[in-house]
């Protein structure tokens, strides 16, 4: 069975030494109540990670979740854990006081998140959507819907979904079908049916409260005309309990490659009591709030991912035995060497150590971002907020995308025992597989960011994100040192402005140009902001190293690390680089009907 040891020394490196949480936390409205507490959820966030889910998640996988007369059951254990979770005050951590919150910054959930994501993602999927839900109601929702709904949300005694997609439409919510009718009492009834639903349907909390896309019986054709409404599993009663069932069911279970521990239901809406969220026909506003929140959580589920792939994939290495070193023997006194010993086992390590650290960097400095969003001066959060909007999809989509890449390497660590279950490899790669589909796909994300936070305003927000990583680099040009850092981070920064113009001139002419261009360009634009990074934290070390710290082999594996990822994984940029701008010409010449030449029947 695969094991969990949350990364502290790692997570208090990026937090204290490369962030500067304490000062970060110290400008927040009350924030330093978070200062204060910040050790003691690390400490007791790592147990719970450790001690209750990681045991979980295995069994769960394998015993997966079961669907009997519209009742789902999870897996065992899962219902336990839960009301642990609930009982030691997780889910109210980062909410409003107002509503029965904690205050604390959103940046400290996040923290938690990773350790969650990486013991046991299918059962942290469970309170997980329901953050999505408390966003959208906290922001959208009237004082009534606050108190009925948020404040049982914020205690974990009520959980949340996001219904957005349907069978016929996927991305394109501008084409869905469900429809909500105005009631005299100023209800809707809700009917249609949602697919793909995360945690549609358990038995963990009292009430299931459904965010639902839907459309009114006037409603503009398309995005325009789409509203956004709660529907509760059971409506509640005179004081606000959990009353009668309303008019939703769990229709069916998605037979999956992954999360196997996590109810994916067909939800089925009849004439289901409804309260809208927002104005109507303005549910894209609130469905983003959801959405942009979710897509930073699947990024912490890529890199999650990779950090327990990784802790799984060293132990075995420094244990299995097979071959000699090249060079000679390492372990003479044993039959064979340990297989970390092999140049390409390191090479499959350092893939995973790199892309989990250098993701953890990014992922806590854009956390940094959406605490400035919620409580920062309108200055600052003018300013976190776009560049938040230009990190965001890089964060959903590269860490979905190297993070299956790292857990395919964890796999392959393992040889031929990856392949078999009990080891629990190979569910990592399942898991991980679905982070690069869900809340949009890497191709979604692409667009997003190279057509929507990046042309669209004329490389604006771009310019201020390489203006910082530009004065960085001016910082440390002059130390010695970081000469091997500062050199190709210069010049890729000016390259990633270079191309962006390139891409921007050639879309002008053919709009396609940007479809055909953008993958490669996220991919590109997550190298950069890696290795941006990765320098900073190998100045750290290499400082650290010079002062003589006790930390020596620490601060020797970040550097060492660094140097790896500048190496062998940042010179990917040329090929992003030449494949974003080979053009459109390749990729549309071809006429449809020639696809399949050769095997029609």
């Amino acid at each position: 069975m695969p094991t969990y040891k949350t990364p502290l020394r790692d997570i208090r490196f990026v937090m204290n030494e490369l962030l500067n949480f304490e000062g970060h936390y110290r400008a927040l409205p009350g924030g330093e109540d978070a200062i204060e507490v910040t050790d003691a959820i690390l400490e007791e966030g790592a147990k719970f990670a450790e001690n209750v889910l990681t045991p979980l998640n295995l069994p769960g996988d394998q015993q997966g979740c079961s669907l009997e007369d519209g009742v789902v059951t999870v897996p065992d254990g899962f219902k336990e854990a839960y009301q642990q979770y609930v009982d030691g005050g997780w889910p109210s951590m980062t909410q409003n006081p107002e509503y029965g919150g904690q205050g604390l910054p959103h940046s400290l959930g996040l923290v938690m998140n990773e350790m969650i994501c990486s013991s046991n993602l299918a059962w942290g999927m469970y309170p997980g959507l329901s953050h999505g839900a408390m966003s959208a109601l906290e922001h959208h929702g009237t004082e009534e819907l606050k108190q009925t709904y948020l404040t049982k949300l914020i205690e974990g005694r009520w959980t949340g979904t996001m219904c957005l997609t349907e069978p016929h439409c996927g991305t394109d919510l501008g084409l869905i079908k469900t429809r909500a009718i105005p009631e005299a009492d100023g209800s809707y009834k809700v009917s249609g049916t949602k697919i793909f639903i995360s945690a549609g349907e358990h038995e963990l909390s009292e009430n299931i409260v459904h965010l639902v896309l839907a459309k009114l019986p006037d409603a503009p054709a398309g995005s325009k005309g789409i509203s956004l409404f709660v529907v509760p599993k059971f409506l509640p009663d005179a004081a606000g309990e959990a009353g009668e069932r309303n008019g939703v069911v769990c229709g069916s279970l998605e037979h999956k490659m992954g999360i196997h521990g996590n109810s994916t239901c067909v939800m089925n809406f009849d004439d289901a009591t409804g309260y809208m969220v927002g104005q109507p026909n303005k549910g894209l506003a609130a469905m983003f709030t959801m959405m942009n929140a979710a897509r930073i959580g699947v990024g912490i589920q890529g890199q999650a991912l990779i950090e327990v792939s990784f802790q799984n994939a060293l132990a075995y290495a420094r244990d299995r035995l097979q071959m000699r070193a090249l060079s000679g023997p390492k372990a003479p006194e044993k039959a064979a060497d340990p297989i970390i010993v092999h140049p390409d086992v390191r090479r499959m390590l350092l893939t995973q150590k790199a892309f989990s650290e250098g993701g953890r960097a990014l992922i806590l400095y854009t956390a940094q971002l959406v605490d400035l969003v919620e409580y920062g001066s309108d200055e600052d959060k003018k300013e976190a907020d776009e560049i938040l909007g230009l990190l965001t999809p890089i964060v959903k989509a590269f860490l979905t995308e190297v993070g299956f890449e790292a857990t395919n390497e964890g796999v392959q660590v393992f040889g031929g025992h990856g392949f078999i279950q009990e080891w629990g490899m190979e569910q990592f790669v399942r898991d991980a597989r679905i982070t690069r589909l869900y809340e949009g796909t890497t191709g979604i994300q692409a667009l997003d960011l190279l057509g929507r936070k990046i042309l669209m305003n004329q490389g604006e927000t771009l310019r201020k994100f390489t203006k910082q990583i530009h004065k960085y680099c001016q910082s440390i040009s002059q130390q010695e040192l970081m000469h091997d850092f500062a050199k190709p981070l210069i010049e890729l920064n000016k390259e990633w402005g270079d191309l962006t113009m390139k891409i921007g001139m050639s879309a002008m002419k053919n709009r396609e140009e940007v479809g055909a261009a953008s993958v490669d360009y996220l991919m590109y634009s997550g190298y950069v902001v890696l290795a941006y990074f990765w320098a900073q934290m190998a100045e750290i070390a290499q400082k650290k190293l010079a002062e003589g710290s006790s930390e020596q082999a620490f601060y020797q594996a970040k550097l060492d690390t660094a140097r790896f990822y500048y190496a062998r994984l940042l010179p990917r940029t040329r090929a992003h680089a030449a494949a974003m701008t080979a053009g459109v010409d390749c990729l549309l010449a071809m006429e449809e009907s020639a696809f399949g030449l050769g095997f029609e029947v």
